[in-house]
């Protein structure tokens, strides 16, 4: 009876042991597949960035001087004199910003949009943000809100103003599938050496590029937490 009973567990525990094994062998296979995958995403990032950053730079190195404006090391263009941009207070776009759009957008969007990048750019985000500098004496909450507001329509009347450049036409359905405006208000200022606030600067506008290697990144983590659940 024993030796009955030792030679059936003896073959089930054989069994379990192999399941494991296997088990083990599809977990430990998947992470590496996700670790490469991961660092393929990643490397791919840093070479669009980098390459889209130098395009950027040498398209734009002579005017933004004179426009007022920087190019950032994560492939934003930063548009910071309020003189230039829009009145105190008001969302209008100015004049003088116009007449620098009309020379920027058309060589930016032929740039972003060409067969080279426009397969890694998920968005391009026109960022308005605002100071605390025109409402300041009311309460940090109205001062916000109404900040808020202030960027969001800055940011629109930006978007509207582009939509409408006939220069443009030709790059409409790629623009309308790719552009978008948001407003920060005042919550992301741009601070002095000494790490204080800096009020003019930090009335600005922003064209901000995301690529695509963020979404790659969301779904490799979606991936990882159905199997884990």
């Amino acid at each position: 009876m024993d030796n009955h009973n030792q030679s059936y567990w003896i073959p089930l525990s054989d069994l379990m042991t192999g399941l494991m094994m296997v088990f083990m062998l599809i977990a430990v296979t998947f992470m590496l597949r996700v670790e490469q995958t991961t660092t393929l995403v990643v490397k791919e990032y840093e070479e669009t960035k980098n390459d889209l950053a130098q395009a950027l730079q040498k398209e734009f190195a002579k005017d933004l001087k004179q426009w007022n404006a920087e190019l950032l090391g994560d492939m934003t263009i930063r548009f910071d004199d309020p003189d230039v941009l829009f009145d105190t207070g008001s969302y209008e776009v100015k004049p003088a910003f116009k007449e620098i759009l009309k020379d920027f957008i058309p060589r930016y969007i032929a740039l972003t949009s060409s067969k080279k990048y426009r397969s890694s750019i998920k968005e391009i985000r026109i960022e308005g943000h605002t100071s605390k500098k025109w409402s300041s004496g009311q309460d940090k909450k109205t001062a916000y809100i109404k900040n808020m507001r202030l960027s969001q329509e800055r940011a629109q009347s930006m978007l509207e103003y582009i939509l409408s450049l006939p220069s443009l036409v030709k790059h409409e359905e790629w623009m309308q599938k790719h552009f978008t405006s948001s407003g920060f208000s005042s919550s992301r200022p741009i601070l002095n050496d000494n790490k204080s606030v800096n009020d003019d600067r930090s009335q600005r506008v922003e064209f901000v590029i995301v690529t695509n290697a963020e979404s790659r990144m969301d779904e490799i983590a979606k991936e990882i937490k159905n199997i884990n659940g």
